[in-house]
């Protein structure tokens, strides 16, 4: 079972992850929780130093590292942990790219789709939970908890927009592996509707 967590910088994704997590492991399930961009020793060396604020990077060639350490993942993390029936869970994946790279960089959708089929080894997920938050919204919340802000973050209101968008159009192409959940609840309310929506994907899957 592949799980992954979308959204808009401070949507509260990465807490969500987090309380799912611990949540399932609490249930008796085997489960693996990772990242993008990171994910392996690989990916979280790369990571360090490609959102770092003060770094200039061409639109391509950020597009080419972030699939380089997806290639990795899915090799080292992913494909091997759904062989073994764990379920994954994984903040952020394939739909960032096409979000950020793809609206928020302008970087052409078929290339990135191509690229993605390379690397992906065909690997969709199961269920992709959006965390739909205003984009205002997510940067207060961001700024209370990490002052510092990453190269990402540091962008302008206008790109941010752009992903946001960009997210809730994928979400009403693909209503069935998307699950759009409403920010602006409390850290306990939303983690209980996701809750409910993955012990009832288990129970249909027979897991």
């Amino acid at each position: 079972m592949f799980i992954t967590f979308e959204g808009i910088e401070g949507s509260g994704k990465t807490t969500q992850v987090a309380l799912l997590h611990d949540y399932l492991v609490k249930k008796g399930y085997s489960v693996i929780k990772t990242r993008e961009p990171g994910g392996t020793m690989f990916g979280e060396t790369l990571r360090k130093i490609f959102l770092e604020p003060k770094l200039h990077v061409f639109p391509l060639s950020e597009l080419l590292v972030f699939m380089a350490m997806r290639a990795q993942h899915v090799e080292e993390v992913i494909m091997p942990a759904l062989q073994d029936r764990k379920i994954v869970l994984c903040d952020r994946f394939v739909d960032a790219t096409y979000a950020y790279q793809g609206y928020g960089r302008g970087i052409d959708l078929g290339i990135i789709e191509t690229l993605n089929r390379l690397v992906t080894k065909g690997i969709r997920p199961n269920l992709t939970v959006l965390l739909d938050c205003n984009v205002d919204r997510g940067f207060r919340r961001k700024t209370v908890l990490s002052p510092s802000m990453d190269r990402f973050e540091k962008e302008a209101v206008t790109f941010h927009r752009k992903v946001k968008k960009a997210y809730v159009k994928f979400s009403k192409e693909d209503p069935k592996r998307f699950f759009v959940v409403d920010g602006r609840g409390s850290i306990e309310d939303i983690h209980e509707i996701i809750r409910e929506k993955v012990e009832k994907l288990l129970k249909n899957y027979g897991i």
